[in-house]
């Protein structure tokens, strides 16, 4: 077997003549190819590693706990050569069954942030440009039995990590709501997002949005393949958190992506507006620099290994995950995706969108901020927040007349970014009047470090995802009252990918947004239904 090639079983795959006559019998006789191999993938499966069938080939997964797990299936080629940059392509098909027990690859990327609660969802992977796999986690394979499909978008910006997190563990979120669960690594920073168009021409009309198009083909993968792994390929949720949820905004505004999905969930990450061209451009030409190619010396960037762009990377972001996104190229991507307006292309999908009450405790909190006095508070705001800052400063000493200096830092500029920009997007959604969209905020406190990071970034994953005890880090150690969090939320999300509300047992009816209710699901111990909570914080941010 040559490096690279995937692996073979000849020992479950060696069915003799009898078998294939009885695989084709029970078939209903003269059996197309395709569903002479579903039986053929069904006889060679074993009790503890069953086994699908795709359209490139068969995969092997695990069984635990009732769900069978497929990690690390290719969903695409290897974008390496002159693929790098370029709009992704179908597979090779393999003979024999591949191993999908391994989690896959991830994007060659920079560090990620040395995030001390998020180590919980350490997950050692390998890391190169052969990274576009996905994972499956589904109660039946073959059963007909069209459960709801949730597609995971990861976070990191769209420079950093990938979506084999233990966060994202899809054992308890599956049985439990009894959907299937997708989640998946595509290209990331300038291997996804480096717009060379401007530069190298025709050739790279996609290079802005490569690491987007990878997710259309993973959708279309799930279109083409679902149902083997007993999903529903006409009742798929996109969702994700943080870049996640920018890259979920980026989608609803794509062409290319219409009727690959049907629902969409945006959690702390409202992608309002594209890269522009410009800007694009502009970063292309620092890389560039950095690797001290000219920049007309596109197509040598093809040929450079994967560490000497990454260094480049390194070099021109100063290792924040910010530096890259979708651009809009006006091909793939031909609008901001809600600015000034929700798109048309995506007018009758229903959406969840919302945030985390403190987000700004761990998205990159400048030195000092957890110990500030009213003296200094203003000073830290005004570069945010200009003339608005003392006004602000004083509605929120009444409203919250309990809360500190930083509590107020914290609050304030969550409302002025994340919060915000939620509430925006929930407005323009709901003012285009074709589908419902749906607007929470959590606002239960974790009592990690003696509780200062309040309802910080990330904190909605392991409650989405029911995923309280693999998440200690950021959550401690016992807190039953997690729990209840993750009942809430992931029961919510579950009858959202389900009938397209999200109304579950046991919890208060969510109304759909309107800009006259502000109906806001609070997420919490006790959640209730408020509307327009932040309202007097919410119009002074609309100031002009």
């Amino acid at each position: 077997m040559k490096k690279g090639e995937p692996k073979e079983s000849t020992a479950s795959f060696r069915l003799g003549r009898r078998s294939l006559l009885r695989a084709s019998m029970l078939a209903g006789g003269a059996c197309a190819a395709t569903r002479l191999s579903r039986n053929i993938a069904f006889y060679a499966s074993s009790d503890d590693h069953p086994i699908a069938s795709t359209k490139a080939g068969m995969v092997r997964g695990s069984l635990s706990e009732g769900i069978t797990v497929f990690r690390g299936i290719p969903y695409g080629a290897a974008p390496t050569g002159s693929l790098r940059f370029m709009a992704p392509v179908a597979p090779a098909p393999w003979k024999g069954i591949r191993d999908a027990l391994q989690y896959g690859d991830q994007c060659p990327q920079v560090p990620p942030p040395p995030v001390a609660v998020w180590a919980s969802w350490a997950r050692p992977v390998g890391e190169s440009e052969d990274c576009l796999v996905l994972n499956v986690w589904t109660p039946g394979l073959r059963d007909r039995a069209k459960r709801p499909v949730m597609v995971w978008f990861h976070g990191g910006g769209y420079s950093v990590f990938n979506g084999s997190a233990p966060v994202y563990d899809g054992e308890r979120f599956c049985k439990k709501g009894d959907v299937v669960l997708v989640t998946l690594n595509h290209r990331l920073n300038a291997f996804g997002y480096l717009y060379l168009a401007e530069l190298g021409g025709e050739q790279f009309q996609d290079s802005g949005n490569a690491g987007q198009l990878d997710l259309v083909l993973a959708l279309e993968w799930v279109r083409d393949n679902i149902e083997e792994f007993g999903g529903d390929p006409h009742n798929i949720t996109i969702f994700g958190e943080s870049g996640g949820g920018g890259k979920v905004s980026a989608i609803l505004a794509t062409p290319a992506a219409k009727g690959l999905f049907h629902r969409a969930a945006i959690q702390s990450g409202p992608g309002l507006r594209g890269i522009s061209r410009e800007a694009g451009t502009k970063t292309a030409k620092q890389i560039m620099a950095a690797l001290e190619l000219s920049p007309d010396q596109t197509k040598e960037l093809q040929q450079l290994p994967a560490p000497k762009l990454v260094q480049a990377v390194m070099s021109v972001t100063k290792g924040s995950p910010m530096g890259f996104g979708p651009v809009v190229d006006g091909r793939t991507l031909a609008r901001d995706p809600f600015t000034p307006d929700a798109p048309t292309v995506s007018a009758d999908v229903p959406i969840i969108v919302g945030y985390n009450k403190d987000e700004t405790t761990i998205l990159f909190p400048p030195p000092g901020v957890f110990d500030l006095d009213w003296s200094t508070l203003p000073e830290r705001l005004t570069p945010v927040l200009g003339a608005k800052t003392g006004k602000l400063v004083e509605v929120c000493r009444r409203l919250y007349p309990q809360a500190s200096a930083s509590d107020l830092y914290f609050q304030i500029t969550t409302e002025a970014g994340m919060g915000s920009g939620s509430i925006a997007l929930a407005e323009r959604k709901s003012a285009q009047g074709k589908a419902p969209v749906f607007l929470y905020r959590l606002e239960w406190e974790t009592p990690v470090e003696s509780g200062r990071l309040r309802t910080p970034h990330s904190l909605d994953l392991p409650m989405v995802f029911d995923n309280v005890a693999k998440s200690e880090s950021i959550i401690g150690a016992g807190a039953a009252d997690a729990q209840e969090v993750a009942d809430a939320m992931s029961s919510a999300w579950q009858a959202f990918a389900r009938t397209g509300r999200p109304d579950a047992k046991g919890l208060p009816h969510w109304p759909a947004y309107d800009g006259k209710t502000r109906a806001t699901m609070i997420f919490n111990v006790a959640t209730k239904i408020v509307n327009d909570p932040t309202s007097e914080v919410r119009q002074i941010l609309e100031e002009a």
